[in-house]
């Protein structure tokens, strides 16, 4: 890592450091959006899926105060600043993370976590320009979306809460991937402005509740219009850490 140019950014308006490479993936709204969706009174034990250096683990590890977390990422050098940042935020106690591939969980995992999240990558191969230095691992799957999504739904336990943020052109391969094994799907989509068409999607789901009716939310924005300043909500997210109202 010594080689590698870091920076050290300040999540949450201070509360949170993240260590993360100057080029290459850098962690952002996408992350501090997932862990804001967290159910703030949720306990027991997590596990993020494609943890990076920290930007989702991180807040909601703020956040879910009695909560334990596991983070499972596939680079070594991402692991090494995680384990930075665990200790920069003394986070030791409740937070590890440990180098897994998504597509080769252990058998023996199966029903392990109360909560399974992931901001996982967002292209499938062969569909979109080649990304910059560093990025291919973050954007492009190196594990099939569905598989992905299978990966943390074995992990999770009976009624476990899954949570992904993802490209909204990508919800029908998410609902296709959950909707047999969940309940309790929720979706809210995230807008860049009022008006806008939404570019991503927050979905939530409990294992193994019955499927019932889909809840299709009025979604939020990022900012307030095209161009202008970010909306109360988000700054109250990124700058707070406030909850994501899912009422």
């Amino acid at each position: 890592m010594a080689e590698q140019e870091v920076t050290t950014d300040a999540f949450l308006g201070g509360h949170v450091t993240v260590f993360q490479p100057k080029k290459g993936f850098r962690a952002g709204t996408d992350s501090v959006l997932l862990a804001a969706a967290l159910d703030a009174n949720q306990t027991g034990e997590a596990c993020e899926f494609g943890c990076g250096a920290g930007g989702a683990l991180f807040p909601a590890a703020w956040r879910l105060k009695n909560t334990s977390f596991t983070g499972l990422e596939a680079d070594p050098l991402m692991l090494d600043l995680a384990r930075k940042g665990i200790a920069e935020n003394g986070f030791g106690d409740r937070v590890s993370v440990r180098q897994q591939d998504i597509g080769a969980i252990p058998a023996d995992w199966e029903n392990r976590f109360d909560l399974a999240f992931s901001n996982p990558p967002f292209f499938e191969a062969g569909k979109t320009t080649q990304p910059g230095a560093g990025r291919q691992a973050a954007y492009v799957e190196s594990v099939p979306l569905k598989d992905w999504v299978g990966a943390m739904l074995h992990t999770l336990k009976p009624k476990g809460r899954f949570v992904m943020i993802h490209r909204a052109s990508e919800l029908a391969r998410i609902l296709a991937a959950i909707e047999r094994r969940t309940g309790e799907i929720t979706v809210m989509p995230v807008r860049s402005f009022p008006g806008a068409d939404a570019k991503r999607v927050i979905v939530k789901a409990r294992k193994g509740l019955r499927a019932g009716s889909m809840r299709l939310l009025a979604g939020i924005d990022l900012y307030e219009s095209k161009g202008g300043p970010r909306s109360p909500l988000i700054e109250s997210i990124t700058r707070d850490g406030a909850d994501l109202s899912w009422g």
